[in-house]
């Protein structure tokens, strides 16, 4: 009979059979560790694809962990995950923010988001964009800030740009349909209601391109295209700067894409602007 796993971290249930593990499970130990993400959301061919071993070795680790199979020791990481990197209350416990670790935190940040980004690979993102009917635009709780930053920077510079709200989404959702691009943004803990709505764009025709944070996200099976990001914790809450740097990247190339449609666009919002002496 297993026994019965308390509500303690993964890394605190590896610790205590640390010395009973074979080699094999000692890599399976480490991977899991290192990339919590990867067996949170992934298979167990994922898993043992990753460290380079069979199927029944990874649940054989599961059940050394005390579970009574793969899909238990996944369900337990997925609320380690949600307890550890999600909840503001946890990080401030933890005495997260220090402002030379953050510094740095941020920098390897930028630093991703560049490189999701470099050569041509930012047109697979942006061609979306640029060729869409319409552009429709949804997110997550804290991907909103960059979201927000799209949305905006978008709509300045072609028309047809929408935002999706969740408390709209009947009605909104049910104009997108071939032709359209949705610009999808979330990270852990994904929100059902924004992976949901996703579904619903792609089975309608609408090309998603999704912005997460890994290959195991349940955004990236519904993407045409996708980027990943790192998006670190700073303080008690997950930065936006990773976020909004990437949005404020895709809008820069959009706007060069549309050059002549983007600048009458443009001077045109101005003119009403000054007409409607909108600034003080």
């Amino acid at each position: 009979m297993n026994r019965p796993v308390p509500a303690v971290s993964t890394l605190d249930l590896i610790a205590a059979v640390s010395g009973d593990l074979t080699p094999t499970q000692r890599r399976i130990a480490e991977a899991a560790l290192a990339e919590p993400t990867l067996l949170a959301f992934g298979t167990v061919s994922d898993l043992a694809g990753r460290v380079g071993t069979s199927r029944p070795s990874i649940v054989r680790f599961a059940t050394k962990l005390g579970f009574g199979g793969y899909t238990d020791l996944q369900e337990h990481v997925r609320n380690d995950l949600s307890r550890r990197l999600s909840r503001p209350s946890e990080r401030i416990r933890s005495g997260s923010g220090q402002t030379a670790a953050t510094r740095a935190t941020i920098n390897d940040a930028i630093k991703s988001v560049f490189d999701a980004v470099e050569g041509n690979r930012i047109a697979d993102l942006v061609t979306p964009i640029v060729r869409a009917r319409n552009v429709w635009v949804l997110s997550g709780e804290t991907s909103q800030a960059g979201a927000h930053a799209l949305q905006s920077g978008l709509s300045m510079v072609r028309p047809g740009v929408h935002w999706l709200d969740e408390h709209s989404y009947g009605t909104e959702l049910s104009d997108a349909g071939p032709g359209d691009t949705a610009v999808v943004i979330d990270f852990p803990r994904y929100r059902r209601q924004v992976t949901l709505a996703a579904r619903v764009l792609a089975e309608a025709g609408v090309t998603v391109v999704a912005i997460t944070d890994s290959p195991l996200s349940p955004l990236v099976e519904l993407a045409e295209t996708w980027s990943q990001i790192n998006v670190p914790a700073v303080g008690p809450f997950d930065s936006s700067v990773p976020i909004v740097t990437l949005c404020e990247l895709v809008v820069a190339q959009v706007a060069r894409e549309l050059q002549e449609v983007a600048t009458d666009r443009i001077d045109r919002i101005e003119a009403l602007w000054d007409e409607t002496e909108t600034f003080v």
